[in-house]
This record gives C-alpha cells, structure tokens and sequence, in this order.
C-alpha cells in the first residue's frame, strides 16, 4: 500500500521545492551552507517522513536510524509536510450530491439527504510561556492547551472536508464559520453533527443533531429512536478521527517547535485516510 500510493507521488517530487538551512537560520548569525540535495534520496526522504508521522519518532532517534545529521531530519520533515500538503491539497475531496447518493450505505436511507458527517478534534499542545496565548488554545473540553481541527466525511466514510487548525478555545459555531464549509452546502442537502454542535442558525440546510432534553423530563419514544440511529451513524467520523489519531505524533503533546508545520501534518494525515484500505473508503476510491 505505501509503495502504491509511492507510484502515485512519485512524479510530483522531481519538482519539490525544499525547506534549506538558509530558511532555518536566516534570523541567526550563521553562515547558511548553500542548498544541495540530501544524502537520501526521495523514496527514503518519504519513508522517514512516515516514520515521523505514523511511529512518532523523536527527530534525534531519526538522525540516528537514517543516518544523517538531525538538522537535515528536521529539513525533510518540513519539506515533505510542505509537499504533501500541497499535492494532495491539490485533489479535489468535496463529493457533489449525486457521487455522496450513490455510494450511500443502506443504513444512511433514513438520512439520504445527509452530504457530509460533521466533528471537531483537539491535539494536545505544549503550554505557551504568554499568559494572553494560553487563554487562546486553552480548551475548557480537554483542560489543557490545544489545536482545534474541523473534519468532515461522506456518509461511505471518505474524508470530504479538512480544515486548518485553530486555537482550542474557539467554538465549534465559529470553526464551522470560519471553514468555509457553509459556501459547500446547499438547501437540499443536510449535515450530520454530535451533540453540542449547535450550528442550525449559520447553515443553510437541515441539520441532523441527536435531541437534547432541553427542560422537558424526557423525550418521546421517537425522539429516542432518532437520537439512537443518529448517534450510531455519526460516530463513523469519530473512527476516521481515530484512525487520524492512530499516527503516534498525535499522540503526545505536541512542542511548540511545530507550530509552523503541524497544520500541514495534520492535514496530511487526514487526507492520507482516502489512501488506506478499508471497506468504506473503497467504495469512494472505486468511483474516483
């Protein structure tokens, strides 16, 4: 599977534009070394990336195992973030209305209006030193600093939406508005979110949401038998999630040293779940 998706890339990195030591120390006294290619060549440049993302691996642990120096470790992983980020960026994922209908599993038939299943997720992040930052990505939900991620799939479960991550403390109202995800979506169509995504009164569609008990004591047996077959179809997002989160970078708290490539990290991991083998995905890439 990885050398597969290899062939598909492969074309593309003749024409890599590549993070130098100049962009690292230009703010620096150093002298940067003039830009020349790595002692590995791209295929293995590529599968020390996926090291990094799927095992997690310290850059240091890296440099070691690849045998480079632990600069040019951290040079490649920002050029094929950079990369990365940009061709699949590049493939349009957003399904029209009749691709989502026909590839629509059975148990969606009650639902069949529903383009796109709608969730957030946090990644744990390192605290900043600034008192003002930390008010911004500290998320009441996890009790921690965070990135906040906006993640949106078809209901045959192919990832359709990614958007860039934001401060923990925003709302999900205000990371769906500022996504621009609402411009996508039409009257005819519906949106399926969780609980506590209240979000009704800044789409235009219908929104399929489990019912809240709101003052009442409890809800109607239909209400119940609803909020029962919703929540069973939402939480197909909540295993994309998981397989996102299964990349062992996410795992840990994340330094404040990657700030500046983790939105293409994140969203490279997202976009890779379309390439991995699974019986929902293969329906959607059998119609690509």
């Amino acid at each position: 599977m990885l050398m597969g998706f290899w062939k598909q890339i492969e074309p593309a990195t003749h024409n890599i534009i590549r993070v130098t030591r100049a962009r690292t120390v230009e703010k620096t006294d150093q002298v940067p070394h003039s830009a020349s290619a790595t002692v590995l060549q791209p295929i293995d440049e590529f599968f020390l990336f996926m090291n990094y993302l799927s095992l997690g691996l310290m850059q240091k642990d890296l440099a070691h195992r690849f045998r480079i120096h632990q600069s040019t470790v951290s040079r490649i992983i920002n050029t094929w973030a950079n990369f990365l980020y940009t061709v699949l960026g590049a493939v349009s994922i957003w399904l029209d209305v009749d691709t989502v209908k026909t590839d629509l599993p059975d148990v969606f038939q009650d639902y069949a209006d529903t383009q796109v299943i709608l969730d957030c997720t946090e990644l744990r992040c390192q605290t900043p030193n600034s008192l003002l930052l930390q008010s911004e990505v500290f998320s009441t939900y996890k009790s921690h600093c965070t990135f906040k991620g906006l993640i949106g799939i078809a209901p045959h479960g192919a990832v359709t939406f990614v958007f860039s991550l934001y401060q923990g403390a925003i709302s999900d109202k205000e990371i769906l508005k500022q996504s621009g995800i609402v411009a996508l979506l039409a009257p005819s169509m519906a949106i399926m979110v969780d609980k506590g995504f209240f979000v009704e009164d800044c789409v235009p569609c219908k929104v399929h949401i489990p019912t809240f008990l709101s003052k009442r004591a409890q809800l109607s047996r239909s209400e119940i038998r609803t909020t029962q077959s919703i929540a069973r179809l939402g939480v197909h997002v909540e295993r994309v999630i998981r397989r996102v989160k299964e990349h062992k970078i996410f795992s840990t708290v994340i330094p404040l040293s990657i700030t500046g490539s983790i939105n293409q990290i994140f969203t490279v991991a997202c976009l890779l779940v379309n390439y991995q083998n699974g019986p929902l995905v293969k329906a959607w890439a059998n119609n690509g």
